[in-house]
This record gives structure tokens, C-alpha cells and sequence, in this order.
């Protein structure tokens, strides 16, 4: 092996420093470097947790959470991975690097860029639901990289697992993707991440995950170079302190870094980035914890701090040789939202931080650590453009904010459209749905209205799995109504495919809204009324506003309500009129309800306690001038 600088070259950079270049190739045998990848809810983080148990990161007498990895708050609620996360376990004197990544397509771009950290993955597989559009997703990145892989099929104790179909589905997989021979003969690990137990066969009973370990060691290179080489390291995440700002998080990919070194901080996309910082503190991760170290040789996963304004993508170098390290391209996002300060006649009453300057000021520090999230500014001072991979990355957003105390009104999501040989085009999503037989036929109706093409369609046992190609934005709101038409037992993923040429018209929503008529607060007699007329959101007592939405109407136009209107006391009594009035149980929507369901002319006022759907024009009147002169300009 050859040093990629001759020696007068390399003196001419850093005469100061003598090095013999009779290069040392360093293999850390000591070292594997693994990602886990997968679709969603296939059990990456259960095992994740079994294998820190199982190398003895946790004392025997410790308590620990279940899904330890999944630190934050909306990940323990969601059951879903939202960041990615660095830990690691020893293994016979081997310490094994692990990020567990998210499994949710929206988070993808999380994926993407922490590969590159390591030399293989764990391709994780449901045994009973196989392959899905996520899993071709991370797969195809892990493979455009070159990384080893291991598959793990796992929940292999599950009732209705079909481990020798699945293996056929991964293997065809393969075959989609391209997959070089030697992927082929890739080792495979029958796994049961909640009882902690793999083997090498689908019909042996594990003990323990010893042979998952040894597949780990045996199968994913050990990292290699040149220790005394200059030092490169690739930010793939940024980290957050108060106390020492950002904190550059990635993998040494050549030479050593020490505390007090000298670096330049560069970017492949960048050329004219050339910034000096020095190294103030470096981490190694051990377990659940980041041990501070003096130095970090070529192959560690580290987090170094006092490198000001670095980003995800910069290359830390040495100043002898300034090289910056390629970064993978990040898909495109394909789903906007606006936000903008609240001015509802609630606004302030309930957020800490309600400004356009605090807003601003939060979603930039969000670009920080999330690479697939954009933001720009636009004409209004007090609105800005977000954009992201789906509603799911977005809602993560808003909700993230709502519970720091941040109070603002979003639009609802729309589709991100691209000009592609003079054709305008739009993004597809591959859904794979899992249906009961006797919902296939609602399901196809639903989506085909929604301008979905079905690709193919199979049973598995008593379900049918139906895999369409639908337009991104035919699936906005969808998700109820396939709850509802498959009583729940329906399960669907989606993953974006490709931009294909745009499918025409796709309404978005086939009712309409209950809006309040007056400020003041909803009393029983009024919602009795209201109730009528549709289903409502709002209970006795709720304040509401003129303009707001209390409800949805069966029927396709608005309908104005009046909820806060009291019962006229009279005189005469008539039997049976002063009978309790029986109300409905409000329907209380979530955020992601919230959003499906906002029309064009609507907002979502967004509040650390409340979630309230509303007109952009409050005044009835001037609702209606708006719609009559929309009306007037299409004809």
C-alpha cells in the first residue's frame, strides 16, 4: 500500500513535522464499526438493548428501561426511532461500535449519513412481515456504499412467522437492488430480540446471542490505515451543549487526532471552505456513555468538541493535507408546511416563546443535527418555508416545539413538484399495505381514487399484501380511512420511489368543516344543535372564536355553528323540556389528525396545551366575498 502523498509533497505542507513515510498500515482487530438498519418496528432498538445486556454494559442489579436507546420522550411514546444513536458493547476483548438508526421513512436522511461510519449493517427482517419499502430503502443505500452485510432475521418466535418465505423475498431483494455475488453468500441469523436469543438455524432455539456476536466479528471488516498519516475525519451528526456549543460526531478515517491539535475544517460541496479550529476535548462512546479520551486513532467513532459552526458534512483535517472527505448526497425533500407566528384571538395566551425571532431562531438551530429538513424565509416577515421528507419528519418537528413551549399556526403539507424535461412532475410513494381479505376491496377503491397503480398483490395466510405506486400527495388523509376500512388491522408503510409525471386532479378531502360563529365559550345547548350537523372536536366549556373549526360536516361545503348559544329562558314550561341534553364524546384528534385533515384555507394553531383548527379568514363575510371572487376568476 502506497501513501497517497509523495514526501516532497507532504513536506511542503507541514515542514515542521518529521514523519517517516515507510507507511504503517494499522489493522485495529480490536474495532468493528456496525449500523443496524431496517424497516420500521422490526425490532432494531429491542436487540440493540439485549446486546448491551448481554456484553455487561448494565451492572447485573441495575434497572433498566426497556428500549434504552429510544432516550427521547417522543420515541418512548411513539415506539419509534427519531435520531439516530451511537452506543457500543465488548465482545471477548472486541469493542463493536453500534448505531441504531431510525426505521421511519421520513427520517431516512438520519440513515443516509451515518453509514458512513461504518464498514457493515445488520440488515434486520420481521419473520413474519419480510421485506418492506423501507427495508429496500436502507439496503440499497448500505449497498451504494459497499458495506458488508449480516442478515438477522428476527422475531423468529412469532405465532405466525414465515422465516423460509422471508428469506426468499431478502434474497429477491438482492436481486432488485444488483447486489454483488458475494452479498449472496452474506451470513444470516435467526434472531429473537425480546427474548435475547439467535442461531445459526431457523429450527434451533438459541441461548443466547453469542452467534450474532461471532457473525459480527467474523463478517465486518475490522477498520485499516495509517495511524501516522495526516488525520481526516467526516462530521455524519452534529451534537448540542450549551456549555461547549457543537459537537462534531463521526468516524476517523485516517490518521490520529489528540486534545490541543490544530484542524481544518473543510466540505466536499464546499471548495472554498479552509476554516483553523483546534480540538478542546474528544469522547469515545462506551455503552450508554461517552468516555473522555486524549486520542482517537483511525476507525473510532468519536464526538469532539470547540469546532465552532460545524456542520454534518464538513471533513476535520490535518493542516499538512487538506482533503475533504466525499459526502453522500441527501434525498430531496418532497413535503412543505408553513409556520408562522399565531395570530389567532388566542395568541400569547399559552406559548413561552411566541416571536417570529424565536421561531426563526428555533428552526435554524433544527438544521443543526437534521440534514433532510430546509428552511427558508419568505415575502412575510412572520412566515417561513419548512421543508422535509413527509409528514411524519414535520409533525416530529412541531411537536418537539409545542412541547419546548413554542406557539405558532402551520398550513397544511403540500407536495413539492419538479420540472424534469420540460415535464412537470411529482413525487411517488411505494405503499405496501397488509390487509384482511375482506378489506382488499375498500382498500383498492380508496387508493385508486387516490390515482394509485397496483403493482402486485399475494396472500400471506388469511391477509393479502397490496404494493401500489401513488402519488405522494394522494396520501395525505389516507391514513384514517384505511384504519376505518380495515377495522384497524391494517397495517401500512410507504417509502418515496421516484418523481413520475403529475396524475391530475386528487381531492384531498371529500367533507367539510363546522365553524364557530362567535367568540365565547361552548355550551351544552349550542354543541346539541352543532352536533346535528356533523361530528364535533370541541366539548362544553371550550373557548372558541369566530372562524375557528369546531367540527367536521358529512357534507363537502363549510358550515357555520353557533356552539356558544344559550338556551332562551322563558316562562312556560312544557313536559319533557328541560330533559338533560345528551352530547356526543367529542372526537379528540392528534397532531398528525390535525394536519390530515386541515383544508387549503386552513390553519393549525399550535400551542404548548391546545391544538385548534382554524380559517385563515376568521370573518364569515369576508370568507365568503373571498370564495365568490375566487369562484369569478376561474370562470
Amino acid at each position: 500500500m502506497t501513501h497517497s502523498l509523495a514526501k516532497n509533497e507532504y513536506q511542503y505542507y507541514n515542514q515542521q513535522v518529521i514523519h517517516d513515510f515507510n507507511e504503517v498500515v494499522l489493522i485495529r482487530e480490536d474495532l468493528r464499526n456496525i449500523a443496524i438498519i431496517a424497516h420500521v418496528d422490526h425490532g432494531k432498538t429491542t436487540l440493540v438493548d439485549q446486546m448491551l445486556k448481554q456484553s455487561g454494559a448494565f451492572r447485573e442489579n441495575q434497572v433498566i428501561a426497556e428500549r434504552v436507546m429510544d432516550s427521547g420522550d417522543l420515541e418512548r411514546e411513539r415506539g419509534i426511532t427519531i435520531l439516530a444513536k451511537n452506543t457500543s458493547c465488548f465482545y471477548n476483548g472486541i469493542k463493536i461500535n453500534i448505531v441504531d438508526t431510525p426505521g421511519h421513512a421520513d427520517f431516512g436522511g438520519e440513515v443516509e449519513r451515518v453509514l458512513k461510519m461504518v464498514a457493515g449493517v445488520l440488515l434486520l427482517v420481521d419473520a413474519a412481515e419480510g421485506p418492506m419499502p423501507q427495508t429496500r430503502f436502507v439496503l440499497e443505500k448500505a449497498l451504494s456504499l459497499d458495506l458488508s452485510v449480516i442478515i438477522v432475521v428476527n422475531k423468529v418466535d412469532r405465532p405466525d412467522a414465515q422465516v423460509d418465505r422471508v428469506e426468499n423475498d431478502v434474497l429477491e431483494l438482492l436481486i432488485d437492488l444488483d447486489a454483488t455475488p458475494e452479498l449472496f453468500d452474506s451470513p444470516v441469523v435467526y434472531c429473537s430480540g425480546r427474548a435475547g436469543t439467535a442461531s445459526y438455524s431457523p429450527n434451533e432455539e438459541g441461548k443466547d446471542l453469542t452467534p450474532l456476536f461471532d457473525a459480527i466479528v467474523n463478517n465486518i471488516q475490522p477498520p485499516q490505515g495509517d495511524e501516522g498519516a495526516p488525520a481526516a475525519m467526516l462530521v455524519s451528526s452534529v451534537d448540542y451543549n450549551e456549555y461547549v456549543g457543537r459537537i462534531a460526531i463521526g468516524s476517523i478515517g485516517r490518521g490520529s487526532i489528540r486534545v490541543n491539535d490544530e484542524i481544518v475544517v473543510c466540505d466536499y460541496h464546499k471548495p472554498d471552505l479552509a476554516r483553523k479550529a483546534k480540538v478542546t476535548s474528544i469522547f469515545q462512546f462506551e455503552n450508554m456513555s461517552r468516555a473522555n479520551v486524549q486520542m482517537a486513532s483511525v476507525g473510532d467513532i468519536v464526538a469532539i468538541s470547540g469546532i465552532e459552526d460545524v456542520n454534518i458534512g464538513n471533513t476535520l483535517c490535518s493542516p499538512g493535507l487538506i482533503e475533504p472527505i466525499e459526502f453522500v448526497k441527501i434525498s430531496e425533500p418532497t413535503v412543505e408546511m408553513s409556520f408562522s407566528v399565531n395570530n389567532s384571538p388566542f395568541a400569547g395566551k399559552e406559548g413561552k416563546f411566541v416571536t417570529s425571532r424565536q421561531l426563526g431562531e428555533r428552526l435554524t438551530r433544527e438544521l443543526l443535527k437534521d440534514v433532510s429538513l430546509v428552511v427558508e424565509a419568505t415575502n412575510a416577515t412572520d412566515t417561513f418555508r419548512v421543508l422535509g421528507r413527509g409528514e411524519m419528519h414535520l409533525s416530529i418537528l412541531i411537536e418537539t416545539m409545542r412541547r419546548e413551549g413554542y406557539e405558532f399556526q402551520v398550513s397544511a403539507p403540500n407536495i413539492l413538484y419538479k420540472e424534469i424535461g420540460g415535464t412537470m412532475c411529482e413525487p411517488f410513494e411505494r405503499l405496501v399495505a397488509d390487509v384482511p381479505q375482506e378489506a382488499v376491496g375498500s382498500v383498492m377503491e380508496k387508493l385508486g381514487a387516490r390515482k394509485a397503480e397496483l403493482a402486485t398483490m399475494y396472500p400471506i395466510g388469511s391477509r393479502s399484501r397490496l404494493e401500489f405506486l401513488v402519488p405522494s400527495r394522494g396520501l395525505f388523509g389516507y391514513r384514517n380511512e384505511f384504519l376505518t376500512d380495515t377495522h384497524g388491522e391494517g397495517v401500512m408503510s410507504s417509502v418515496f420511489d421516484s418523481y413520475g409525471p403529475l396524475k391530475g386532479e386528487i381531492k384531498k378531502r371529500w367533507t367539510g368543516s363546522l365553524v364557530a360563529h362567535e367568540m365565547g365559550d361552548a355550551v351544552a345547548y349550542g354543541l346539541y344543535n352543532a352536533q346535528e350537523r356533523g361530528s364535533l372536536f370541541i366539548g362544553p366549556g371550550e373557548k372558541v372564536y369566530a372562524g375557528m373549526v369546531v367540527g367536521e360536516s358529512p357534507k363537502s361545503e363549510d358550515i357555520v355553528v353557533n356552539v356558544c348559544k344559550r338556551k332562551n329562558v322563558t316562562n312556560i314550561r312544557a313536559a319533557g323540556s328541560d330533559d338533560a341534553l345528551r352530547l356526543v364524546p367529542k372526537r379528540q384528534l392528534s397532531l398528525e389528525q390535525c394536519i390530515e385533515f386541515l383544508a387549503e384555507d386552513e390553519l393549525l394553531e399550535v400551542t404548548p396545551n391546545s391544538l385548534r383548527i382554524r380559517k385563515r379568514i376568521l370573518d364569515h363575510s369576508q370568507r365568503l366575498r373571498e370564495q365568490s371572487h375566487k369562484k369569478g376568476a376561474k370562470k
